[in-house]
């Protein structure tokens, strides 16, 4: 990782340069793209793989996944009893570590509904709060499991009272779906699991085939295919945002503990290769500390490879105080915010943009990431400046009442007519001033 010294300089090093939705395109992705869609440009070889399924549903699901992923399936669903079964293919460890991150999920967002779910009763107006009936839940997956995804993203769905949730996940080099996410979306109360991946899978849930049907929204992570998908069929659905590689920014002062920085830049490090990490201190010394640490800590970690990338890209900002470091967060918007400096909850107001901020040393990114209960698919990208964490919010709508009574007529309508006349809408006008004269 880089030092930087001084807020100017940390200003610009960390600077928002790149669309959320781009990621840079390797020499191998471009060679397969070119040969698979020809093209090397990511975004129309999207295009085409939801107009294939637009045109052809199930057809070019199972024509894309042979393509794209080398497997012929011979069912794109995966049976209930799959679902239900696959608990007992998981350690009873793991059962129980996803039985307690789903209980504390649930009860997170069910004290969010509490606090939220209140519906308008005005004397002429209101408004109503009503669950989507049917959304999709894409979980990254081929190569890796992530059975975390699946709780993080169905449960809010479920406590908002979605009444259909479709999951989506990538098959495995075998074609089956990893009994761990198969265990978690019992867990979670998934309705139906379907084995596709990529931009198909988007496409699939947007538009519908004759085994997947169409959903009212999308969210979960993935990706470049995935959110170049859901940026492409937003406004056929509903999307929750285009949730991009992982980022932390860690503002630390001389009180933190190396080991413990490092080890969380570390964790969020090996998410990606395009993951972002990067430390903000108002301490030279500490600086050098967390570096060294970081070559300890690095001996023997599976994923040093794609850890590598992040570190040589990843900045260490020495600033002359803490609430420069915290000026540069709300500049940055980061996905993850750590506060390890002494009394870290009184700083806790001035942060205006993080998608989550963890106070103190003992709040490590990795339990926000599993067991703590906030939803995990958190604004990436710098989009934390205006986007929020997955929550139930992103699974309900709101309906707009009114109840118009006489005397309420008698004093607004003169007002409306006025105003529609003022824009030269004059059945708008008279749509009032019928009422007005009968009245």
């Amino acid at each position: 990782m880089k030092i930087i010294e001084g807020f100017s300089e940390a200003k610009a090093a960390l600077s928002r340069r790149i669309p959320v939705e781009s990621y840079p395109v390797s020499p191998a992705m471009k060679q397969g793209l070119q040969k698979m869609f020809g093209t090397d440009d990511p975004e129309p070889a999207v295009r085409q793989i939801i107009n294939e399924v637009k045109e052809r549903g199930d057809a070019a699901l199972f024509a894309l996944t042979e393509k794209i992923d080398g497997l012929k399936l011979a069912s794109l669903e995966v049976a209930k009893k799959q679902i239900t079964g696959a608990s007992r293919a998981v350690a009873e460890e793991l059962m129980s570590a996803l039985r307690l991150a789903a209980g504390r999920i649930e009860s997170f967002h069910r004290a969010q509904k509490a606090n939220i779910w209140r519906e308008v009763t005005g004397t002429d107006c209101g408004q109503l709060i009503r669950p989507l009936e049917r959304v999709g839940i894409y979980v990254p997956g081929g190569t890796a499991a992530y059975p975390s995804t699946v709780l993080m993203t169905v449960i809010p769905a479920r406590i908002a009272g979605v009444r259909e949730i479709i999951l989506a996940t990538p098959p495995g080099p075998d074609g089956t779906v990893p009994p761990a996410t198969l265990a978690a979306a019992g867990i979670a109360g998934v309705d139906r699991v379907f084995r596709i991946g990529g931009a198909q899978a988007i496409a699939a849930l947007a538009y519908g085939t004759e085994s997947v049907p169409k959903v009212d929204k999308i969210c979960g992570p993935g990706n470049i295919f995935v959110v170049l998908a859901k940026k492409l069929v937003y406004g056929v659905v509903d999307i929750d945002g285009l949730p991009g590689p992982s980022e932390i920014m860690i503002i630390a002062d001389d009180t933190a503990d190396p080991g413990y920085c490092a080890a969380d830049l570390l964790a969020q490090a090996e998410h990606d290769p395009l993951a972002s990490v990067s430390l903000v201190t108002d301490s030279m010394s500490l600086a050098g500390e967390v570096i060294r640490e970081m070559a300890q800590q690095l001996t023997g970690l599976s994923r040093r490879a794609i850890i590598a990338g992040p570190l040589d890209r990843g900045i260490i900002a020495v600033v002359n105080s803490i609430d420069e470091a915290i000026d540069l967060a709300n500049l940055y918007a980061p996905e993850h915010l750590g506060l390890m400096v002494a009394n870290a909850a009184a700083y806790i107001a001035k942060i205006r943009n993080a998608g989550c901020v963890f106070m103190g040393e003992d709040s490590s990114v990795v339990l926000g990431d599993y067991v703590v209960g906030p939803s995990h698919v958190l604004p990436t990208g710098g989009t934390a400046r205006f986007g929020s964490p997955l929550n139930i919010t992103d699974f309900i709508k709101f309906i707009n009442t009114v109840a118009v009574g006489k005397d309420s007529l008698k004093e607004m309508g003169p007002a409306a007519a006025v105003i529609a006349e003022a824009e030269g809408l004059d059945a708008h006008a008279r749509a009032v001033k019928k009422r007005l004269d009968k009245g």
